[in-house]
């Protein structure tokens, strides 16, 4: 199972959900990878990768890797590194990505990730992707490559905005090159419970019956406390409520493919 982690804002918690996500899958004995396509690195530093290591393999140099009858090329299952979490692994960002991308582009490498995955799923149990807060050359070569796509939205009125052209944006990609890409739902992430307006945001959302998923994430500062140690909250703070929040929302979402497994080899 591949997972792509998109929106089109920045700010919106994709890196946190990402690594906390896959910090479970792996927690649950599920083998997992983590891929981080944004060029900032967040979640690469999450789950401890230190930027500055020039000997690690990253997603930018399987990208632009070439391959041709006189190439030497790094073979795909080489590029995922382990971290310091049992069964999560990570092929992490690289400030390479910027300088880089207009050359794949240039060179239709949008389904490089995808072949690469294809090998890549023979390794692992659950691939999870982090992409770039804007609709690019990385988070397109993500949504094609990925089966389904988790939106993380933050409950303001330009969110809304931002969720409907991605949204719009997503259906045309997956028309031209990913039929079989499906929405699983929308991650409302810092929740506020006591304001208003954030619950009047998500009626809105509901109304045009778009697929809003459960338990919200609440607003924590522990998430901050998280990202400073490098440890994803199912480790540092197992017991916390937004921990639980999570567990909850990844239980929902196994279960989900867990059923479509079942009735696909029905």
């Amino acid at each position: 199972m591949r997972r792509v982690i998109f929106n089109q804002k920045g700010g919106v918690g994709k890196s946190s959900i990402a690594a906390n996500l896959a910090a479970l899958s792996a927690a649950k004995g599920f083998r997992t990878l983590l891929i981080d396509l944004d060029v900032q690195g967040n979640s690469s530093h999450y789950l401890g990768h230190d930027a500055s290591d020039s000997k690690d393999r990253t997603i930018a140099d399987l990208l632009n890797q070439t391959v041709g009858w006189f190439s030497v090329s790094t073979p795909v299952k080489d590029f995922p590194q382990s971290t310091a979490f049992d069964n999560l692994y990570l092929i992490p960002s690289s400030p390479k990505l910027d300088k880089i991308e207009a050359e794949l582009e240039r060179r239709y490498k949008i389904y490089k990730l995808r072949d690469a995955l294809d090998e890549l799923e023979k390794q692992f149990d659950r691939i999870y992707i982090d992409t770039p807060p804007n609709f690019n050359f990385y988070s397109k070569a993500a949504l094609i490559a990925a089966h389904k796509l988790l939106i993380p939205f933050d409950c303001d009125s330009f969110s809304q905005q931002a969720l409907m052209t991605l949204l719009n944006n997503v259906a045309e990609l997956r028309d031209d090159h990913n039929p079989s890409l499906a929405v699983e739902g929308i991650i409302v992430n810092m929740f506020n419970a006591q304001a208003n307006f954030p619950t009047k945001i998500i009626e809105d959302l509901r109304d045009l019956d778009l697929p809003i998923l459960e338990p919200y994430l609440p607003l924590s500062v522990k998430m901050k406390e998280s990202h400073y140690h490098q440890k994803p909250l199912p480790h540092l703070l197992p017991n916390h409520k937004l921990t639980k929040a999570f567990e909850q929302l990844y239980t929902q979402l196994e279960a989900e493919t867990l059923v479509e497994g079942t009735a696909a080899s029905n």
